[in-house]
């Protein structure tokens, strides 16, 4: 039976404000449900922006840091295949004559948003870029201290860059745990120079292992308000003017939850095919 926000108290929809919707996901103690008007699939009700920021900050705290600190090859390694799908690398050397060419010598900057410890914008610096981060978590401190980095402990939205700030934005595993995540595009494409690029990266929720695992899809989690299928995703990047080049999508089957012989031909026709279990959009302002 569908459900109507505006008799049960729901929030809207984040892309098209609709008020109907139908269930998407029932997952243990939490469900998603799915706008009858546009399809975007969201948490509703959803905890507050504060509870989430606390739950990143204090409920979470050191021991958060510790998990990405114990994961942060692995999670380095993932961020850098993706960006290398994406075309991130292909395009740097033009990103960089831009942004000053040979002459003038000026840095290319790029802004990570969720950068965790840092190790991604780290390795940009060793490239060349001037970067920065934003970080609710502990993790800033640490990138700070630890690594030198210009990491921001506070909400994009907080941190009030100044427009045309940056030539790239890169977000992993970051927009499907906002409250409001048209309000965050709009804010970045303030923030990204003209022909700038943003790189979001993403679960797939029109994946084969969504559809094939349903409430039990490993990123139907508690943690997350809105899940993207490529379609809902590229809507709202245009709708909030950006023009997106590129999807990539990767992971056929989770590890454990298929035969070790079909996992690797399965991860091979997610890629081509498209029907990966994450993705990574590519757009330029």
């Amino acid at each position: 039976m569908p459900v109507s926000g505006a008799k049960s108290g729901l929030i809207p929809c984040n892309y098209c404000g609709g008020l109907i919707f139908k269930p998407a996901l029932e997952c243990e103690g939490f469900n998603f449900v799915r706008c009858k008007k546009c399809g975007l699939v969201q948490r509703n009700p959803q905890p507050v922006k504060e509870e989430i920021i606390a739950r990143y900050s204090k409920t979470f705290g050191d021991d958060y840091l510790k998990y990405e600190l114990e994961n942060e090859a692995a999670f380095l390694k993932l961020q850098q295949l993706a960006l290398q799908d994406a075309g991130f690398y292909k395009i740097e050397k033009a990103i960089f004559l831009r942004a000053g060419g040979e002459q003038r010598g000026e840095q290319p900057s790029v802004l990570d948003i969720g950068c965790a410890t840092g190790a991604l914008i780290a390795s940009l610096r060793d490239r060349g870029w001037r970067v920065t981060g934003v970080e609710i978590s502990p993790c800033a401190v640490y990138a700070q201290k630890e690594r030198g980095l210009d990491v921001r402990n506070i909400p994009l939205e907080e941190a009030n860059f100044p427009k045309e700030s940056f030539d790239a934005v890169l977000a992993s595993h970051l927009v499907e745990h906002l409250n409001d995540p048209r309000s965050f595009f709009e804010e970045v494409h303030r923030i990204l120079k003209k022909d700038g690029y943003i790189f979001i990266t993403t679960p797939n929720i029109s994946g084969l292992q969504a559809r094939l695992f349903g409430g039990k899809w490993r990123s139907a989690i508690f943690d997350h308000l809105y899940l993207f299928s490529k379609s809902t995703l590229l809507k709202m990047l245009k709708t909030c003017g950006f023009k997106p080049e590129g999807v990539y999508t990767w992971g056929g089957l989770a590890v454990g939850a298929s035969p070790i012989w079909l996992k690797k031909p399965a991860d091979i026709l997610a890629k081509r095919l498209g029907f990966g279990d994450v993705m990574i959009i590519r757009a330029v302002r």
